[in-house]
């Protein structure tokens, strides 16, 4: 007669029989494992959040750890940031009242250190650097060329090199990255492995970091030629919005940004489309630049900002740590890394984005998910709005290998978000590949600068 050991679900059933619920409770700066809902019910003692769970079988003994881990961060938009009499980018971070307090009434001098892409140095620097001065704060500003062709873990150990020889307190002082999404993403990656993780500040001065880098909880680098192969998610205490920057962008870095309010109209908001269909032009011309308060609901700069960061927290905030692959944000997102790549540093990233949405707006049509008349609204708003919605190298072959990529890192499903109509959309396993070839095929004869039609639908002016 032999004798089993049991059916893994046997095993599994006699761990949770012989499974025990541990709370963790402090008292006098110990903690201590507690069974009962009464755990923390004596004088002075602190309940966590977290548990553990012992189980044990004749064989085994296993602890299972749960503890959940919060992010609180604040998204601030601001007028007149670098202004000596605006505290926000010293004290904006602060929650704690007490701590607050103690800042401003305190005698001893801040520390800040930060980093500053070099073409903003060269426009904003001097009045950086007189703010600190200003405020009485110690501080450093080291300006680095943060471009897309140098985003590598060499720019990471520069900055945290820097960092080191400067000295901060790994709460309190927080390092402050001033720049587009290249430099925050780099200085995020760089304060979360620094004493493995130091608070950080996000300003953004581009439109497109404004609306997509300043409000997430990714940081990153290129790795292996591949777009932020390396990175982590931590997100900064605080990101400090002033739309004045915007001002001194190039016309070409305003479109850039505005492939990201169009990526979240198309996913979301309908009015929010219209919006960039009707004023998308004045927007461009006056530099996102308004004479209305921040909270004004009729400017179109505040109104049209407003509105693609709030959605764009909708789908980020539950969803932080991607754990649910499912993401609308990831629209335009599916070829663009690969062609920004292939091309760099010829296309902005907004501009790489834009040529992803275009073909997957035909995708959409091809599939039966948008009228022929939405499809070309869209491509319409996005000339409209000096984005390109084509691209030579954007090859099928390129489309395919991307779109394989995809499947490696997403769990082996495609995840395509797709417009189910203008400011709705799902996602899509089922794209085969007749019909990404048909949208292929239309798209490149269509939208090609050169293709017969393209002129046409140039000439349909949507005022």
């Amino acid at each position: 007669m032999s004798i089993s050991n049991g059916s893994g679900s046997e095993l599994h059933m006699n761990r949770l029989k012989n499974r025990t619920e541990f709370h963790l409770v402090q008292v006098k700066n110990t903690w201590k494992r507690k069974t009962g809902k009464g755990a923390a019910q004596k004088e002075h003692s602190r309940l966590s959040a977290a548990k553990i769970y012992e189980s044990t079988t004749e064989d085994e003994v296993s602890w299972t750890v749960v503890s959940p881990i919060i992010f609180t961060y604040k998204v601030l938009q601001s007028q007149n940031l670098l202004h000596p009499s605006n505290d926000t980018l010293v004290s904006g971070h602060i929650r704690d009242p007490q701590q607050l307090e103690a800042i401003r009434s305190g005698t001893n001098r801040l520390k800040r250190f930060v980093v500053i892409d070099e073409m903003v140095n060269n426009l904003y620097g001097c009045q950086v650097a007189d703010y600190f001065e200003a405020r009485n704060v110690i501080y450093r500003i080291l300006p680095l060329p943060t471009t897309e062709e140098n985003k590598s873990m060499e720019m990471v150990m520069k900055i945290l090199e820097e960092v080191h020889k400067f000295g901060i307190d790994r709460r309190t002082e927080p390092i402050i990255a001033v720049g587009g999404g290249v430099c925050l993403d780099i200085v995020g990656l760089a304060a979360s492995l620094y004493r493995r993780r130091t608070p950080y500040i996000r300003v953004p001065t581009t439109l497109l970091s404004y609306i997509d880098a300043s409000v997430g909880a990714k940081t990153g680098v290129n790795f292996a030629n591949c777009k932020n192969k390396l990175g982590t998610y931590i997100p900064p205490v605080a990101t400090f919005l002033d739309r004045s920057f915007i001002k001194t962008l190039p016309r070409r870095h305003i479109s850039n940004g505005l492939a990201e309010i169009l990526k979240m109209a198309l996913m979301k908001h309908r009015g929010l489309f219209e919006l960039l269909e009707m004023q998308g032009k004045f927007l461009l011309e006056t530099q996102f630049q308004s004479t209305c308060g921040l909270g004004s609901h009729s400017d179109a700069a505040s109104l049209s900002t407003r509105v693609a960061i709030e959605t764009m927290l909708e789908e980020l905030a539950p969803n932080l740590w991607e754990d649910d692959l499912d993401r609308l944000v990831d629209f335009g997102h599916l070829i663009s890394p690969e062609l920004e790549m292939k091309v760099l540093p010829a296309l902005l990233h907004g501009e790489a984005v834009n040529i992803d949405m275009s073909l997957m707006a035909y995708v959409s049509q091809e599939r039966g998910l948008l009228t022929e008349d939405e499809k070309f609204r869209i491509i319409r708003c996005m000339l409209e709005l000096e984005l390109p919605v084509w691209h030579k190298d954007c090859t099928l072959a390129l489309v395919r290998n991307a779109l394989s990529e995809r499947l490696q890192h997403s769990g082996g499903l495609l995840r395509m978000p797709l417009p189910t109509g203008l400011g709705r959309a799902e996602i899509f396993n089922d794209t085969s590949d007749e019909t990404l070839y048909k949208a292929f095929e239309k798209w490149c004869d269509q939208l090609n600068t050169k293709g017969p039609e393209m002129s046409q639908i140039m000439g349909l002016n949507l005022s």
